[in-house]
């Protein structure tokens, strides 16, 4: 399950799609026509020129209009964040083109290891606009513009940055989920071009969301992924974001730009946004806006998993040898998964650069004393050998995860994990209780083999 979570979390926040969704279905464009702009056979869209204009010695920039563009969410894991991306229109040039830092192929060499240990390469791609909004109206994900106030000059550097980052010695980047993406990338563009104000229009106004937030919200439909994705998430992904953090969504860079007033070159005040328009508009499912409470469901999980240890128990005190292979089977699977997913945690943490990963509250749940446990378990209960050992070891875990309960009450201790303990903490208990009532019962306790009644041999206690 948290092999999943970490899965998605490499594909999150604002990828678009695999290779940006452009360069690896040429014949989508030809499926659909476009409404925005008339296309020619070319890689870029054909501006027309104003014949007055090609006779004069403009201000250099002043034949260029930069656009915020973005995508909505889709349907696939890497899709649900949504995309954006740069649109530069350059009338001298004859061009229109859509720049985005969100392209990535699974066919890339050592791509899974470079994922799992947090390395990914990701990298800038140019696209015909026409192209772009084809693709986008051709997979239902909802497109806007947003065309941005700023002087020839501030047009120019956008130009020759975007120009500079094409290179193939410059494209590639190190992909992070929340603080590296496309969106940032778009958004840090923008804020080089106004020389840092939109950093400092957004960076000190807090909002009321935190990266799990975002996560749990856009991942609901994918209840799996949802799941191991929380499960993975440390404490650092719980802090208040800035409108300036929380821009790592495109959605919600476009929608703070909204607000962002600067001055430009010339000592003007005036908004960001100059114009805005939806060029395409999504038949789906709109956008989640708050996460799923998942609180009851995971207690009724974790409740459920706590009886059927108690009743296997009770049945295994009883004689009954079926019971007893039931409580066996069950609890070790639970304890082995539960030492498995602590592990994962443990590497996480300490082996890779997936930083959001640090500091998780969630390994006292998913401890990996666990898999200490799924070994002598068995001893214990099916052949009565290392009944000590299994005893301390449920007591442990079981105390363990009880501390990260109550870890909760106290002001240094600020991961969300709430629906995470609620999973975990009643079956933990309900084990401890149940290894105790069957290593303790009275060696006499019969067994039943065969229909037939016999006393059980006394217990090593080694």
């Amino acid at each position: 399950m948290i092999a999943v979570g970490l899965v998605a979390l490499a594909l999150i926040s604002g990828l678009g799609t695999r290779d940006s969704g452009l360069g690896r279905e040429p014949s989508l464009a030809k499926e659909v026509s476009s409404t925005v702009i008339a296309s020619r056979p070319s890689p870029q869209s054909r501006v027309p020129q104003s014949p007055v204009a090609s006779r004069q010695s403009p201000e250099p920039g002043s034949d260029l209009t930069i656009y915020l563009v973005t995508m909505g969410n889709g349907t696939r894991i890497w899709e649900r964040f949504g995309h954006n991306a740069i649109r530069i229109v350059d009338a001298t040039r004859g061009t229109d083109s859509v720049y985005n830092w969100g392209t990535f192929d699974f066919a890339q060499p050592h791509f899974l290891q470079r994922f799992m240990t947090g390395n990914t390469l990701y990298w800038m791609q140019g696209e015909d606009m026409v192209r772009t909004v084809d693709i986008y109206r051709y997979t239902n994900r909802s497109v806007w513009v947003q065309e941005l106030d700023l002087t020839p000059a501030e047009r120019l550097a956008v130009r020759d940055y975007i120009d500079w980052n094409a290179r193939p010695e410059n494209r590639y980047y190190r992909y992070d989920y929340y603080l590296d993406n496309c969106s940032t990338r778009v958004r840090d563009v923008i804020d080089r071009a106004i020389g840092g104000q939109l950093k400092q229009a957004m960076a000190s106004h807090l909002t009321n969301t935190t990266y799990r937030f975002h996560t749990e919200r856009l991942f609901q439909f994918d209840r799996a992924v949802a799941l191991g994705t929380n499960i993975g998430l440390g404490e650092v992904a719980d802090r208040q974001l800035s409108e300036w953090e929380d821009s790592f969504l495109p959605a919600r860079l476009m929608d703070h730009v909204r607000d962002v007033k600067f001055r430009d070159s010339n000592g003007a005040v005036h908004p960001l946004v100059k114009a805005e328009r939806q060029v395409f508009v999504a038949t789906g499912p709109p956008e989640p806006r708050q996460p799923p409470d998942e609180m009851a469901r995971n207690l009724a999980i974790g409740l459920a998993v706590a009886v059927l240890l108690g009743v296997l128990a009770r049945g295994a005190s009883a004689g009954k040898r079926a019971a007893r292979i039931g409580f066996t089977t069950v609890a070790t699977i639970w304890t082995a998964l539960n030492g498995i997913l602590g592990m994962l945690l443990i590497v996480g943490w300490a082996a890779t650069r997936h930083i959001f990963m640090a500091r998780n509250e969630n390994l006292l749940q998913f401890d990996v004393l666990s898999l200490a446990l799924a070994v002598v378990l068995p001893l214990a209960i099916a052949r009565g050998r290392a009944v000590r050992a299994a005893r301390t070891l449920a007591l442990v875990i079981a105390a363990i995860a009880f501390v990260g309960f109550a870890m909760q009450i106290l002001p240094w201790f600020n991961q969300v994990n709430g629906e995470i303990i609620a999973l975990t903490l009643p079956a933990h208990l309900a084990l401890a209780w149940c290894v105790l009532a069957l290593t303790l019962a009275p060696a006499t306790a019969p067994v039943r083999r065969g229909g037939a009644v016999q006393p059980v041999a006394s217990r090593s206690a080694a």
